[in-house]
C-alpha cells in the first residue's frame, strides 16, 4: 500500500510551548528544550531525527518569551565568518550542522497551555492537511544503534500507509501516566482503541504512547471540534481515536532506549548514556564512573 504522501514525511511538528517548571530555577530564563544534553541542546535530538526521516519544515510550537528554541535553528553567517577567519573549520562545521542545507524554520504560537492536542491544532497553517506530518516531543529521547525512532515508524507507514503512534510496554502500575493504546494481532499491530491515561483497572494494554506521532492531515478537522479530555486539556490521542474507524492507526514499536528528558532523573540519565556513546568521552567517562564510590 502507498501512503497518500508520496515523497516521505516533509513537515514535522515540535510542541515546545511548555514552561519547564520541573528544571526551575534553571529554566527561568532559558527553556528546557535548549538544556543541554552531553554538547548540544535537547531539541537538537529530535530536529536531526525528524530530518533523517525526509522533514524538509519544522515547525516550533511556542509560547511568548520562548523564541529563542527557534532561534537556534537559524543560521549565524557572522559567527561563521568570525570562526572561519581564526582557522576553527571543525566548530564551522558543527555550526552549520545544527540545521542542514534546504530545511526551514517557521514558528506557530500556542497562546495558552491547553494541552498536546491544542498544540498540534496551532501549527496548522504550516502542514498541508492533504498528507501525512510528524510530531515530535523533544522530552522523549531514544538513543539506539541503527535508524532514529521516526525513520523506524516512517518505514512502518510506507508499509502500512496509514498513520503510525510510537509505543512502548509501561509498568502496568503507570498506565495513568500515558495515553494507552490497544491492538489487534496483526503483522503490523494496529491500534483499535486508544485511550488517555486510564487508571490501571481500565487500561486495555500497557502500550504506552511516547513522543513520536505519524498523523494524517484530517487530523486537525478533529482537533478543532474537540473539546476537553482528560486533565482539562485538547488531548492528542483523544483526536487520533476518532480517526481509528475510518483511517487505520499502527502501533510501531520502537528500537532503542527512552528517556523521558521531562523529569531530572530522565535528563541525568541521558547525559550519563548519550556521553558513553560517543567515541570521544566513553573512555573519560568511564574512568570517572570507576573511580566514584557507587555504594549507598
Amino acid at each position: 500500500m502507498t501512503s497518500r504522501n508520496e515523497a516521505g514525511i516533509r513537515t514535522a511538528v515540535f510542541p515546545v510551548a511548555g514552561l519547564g517548571t520541573r528544571f526551575l530555577p534553571a529554566t527561568r530564563a532559558v527553556p528546557k528544550e535548549l538544556l543541554p544534553v552531553v554538547d548540544r541542546p535537547l531539541v537538537q535530538y529530535a530536529v536531526h531525527e525528524a530530518v533523517e526521516a525526509g522533514a524538509e519544515t519544522l515547525v516550533f510550537v511556542i509560547s511568548e518569551g520562548k523564541e529563542s528554541v527557534a532561534e537556534h535553528f537559524r543560521p549565524d553567517p557572522a559567527l561563521e565568518a568570525d570562526l572561519a577567519a581564526a582557522g576553527k573549520v571543525a566548530l564551522v562545521a558543527r555550526l552549520k550542522d545544527i540545521l542542514p542545507e534546504g530545511v526551514r524554520v517557521e514558528v506557530a504560537y500556542q497562546p495558552k497551555p491547553l494541552g498536546l492536542g491544542h498544540a498540534v491544532l496551532c501549527a496548522r497553517e504550516f502542514v498541508d492537511e492533504s498528507a501525512f506530518f510528524s510530531v515530535l516531543l523533544p522530552d522523549d529521547m531514544i538513543l539506539n544503534d541503527g535508524p532514529g525512532a521516526l525513520a523506524q515508524m516512517a518505514a512502518v507507514h510506507a508499509r502500512t500507509g496509514g498513520g503510525v503512534v510510537g509505543v512502548e510496554a509501561v509498568d502496568p502500575q503507570m498506565t495513568g501516566s500515558y495515553g494507552i493504546a490497544e491492538v489487534d494481532e496483526g503483522e503490523v499491530p494496529r491500534i483499535t482503541s486508544l485511550v488517555e491515561k486510564p487508571a490501571p483497572e481500565d487500561a486495555p494494554s500497557n502500550l504506552g504512547v511516547v513522543g513520536r506521532y505519524i498523523l494524517d492531515g484530517r487530523i486537525f478537522s478533529l482537533l478543532e471540534d474537540l473539546g476537553a479530555g482528560a486533565g482539562g486539556e485538547i488531548q492528542l490521542t483523544d483526536a487520533i481515536a476518532g480517526m481509528l474507524g475510518d483511517h487505520p492507526v499502527y502501533a510501531g514499536t520502537l528500537a532503542g532506549t527512552r528517556y523521558d528528558c521531562g523529569n531530572r532523573v530522565g535528563m541525568l540519565k541521558a547525559n550519563i548514556d548519550y556521553a558513553l556513546a560517543n567515541p570521544e568521552l566513553r573512555g573519560a567517562m568511564l574512568d570517572h564512573l570507576r573511580q566514584l564510590d557507587l555504594d549507598d
